[in-house]
């Protein structure tokens, strides 16, 4: 994390009792989605309390060597220039194939026209690009995993 985001992610955690922090297992710093466009939208979208879930694909974390993400776990979330904007904790994760994604999960990805619909069109055509660009096959049997956050700070 830079300076700018680490006092960020400080000027919460001062507001949590030590028991508290101790149970953070994860804390990273991150923007959503893969260009400047979406990121922002996704991260005035997540400030306003609209976008309060997310997902990726299961195999871009295995490619990546990379553990799942753990519920509790603070997510400092950043704008397309990298500047903090908010701080999400992480309530559930689960796996679901893309095909059995349920409309309340996309209502809750708070994209779009927030129809079930909308979602597929959308994440077929993300997830479709991000596979091909690691090496990693998609359909729509393909594992995703989802994530569910609320707000924590600003409140």
């Amino acid at each position: 994390m830079t300076p700018h985001q680490q006092a960020f992610m400080e000027a919460y955690l001062d507001t949590l009792s030590e028991a508290e922090r101790g149970a953070i297992p994860q804390m990273v710093a991150e923007h959503f989605c893969a260009d400047e466009c979406n990121a922002n939208e996704c991260a005035r979208l997540i400030a306003a309390g609209i976008k309060r879930a997310s997902c990726s694909l299961k195999a871009g974390y295995e490619q990546a060597n990379e553990p799942l993400p753990t519920v509790g776990r603070l997510s400092l979330v950043l704008n397309w220039a990298q500047q903090p904007v908010c701080i999400v904790r992480l309530t559930e994760v689960s796996i679901c194939p893309f095909e059995a994604v349920e409309a309340a999960f996309a209502a809750a990805e708070g994209e779009g026209d927030g129809t079930l619909a909308w979602w597929r069109d959308a994440h077929m055509a993300f997830f479709t690009a991000f596979a091909r660009e690691v090496g990693v096959p998609f359909n729509p049997q393909s594992e995703l995993v989802l994530e569910r956050f609320e707000k924590v700070y600003p409140g």
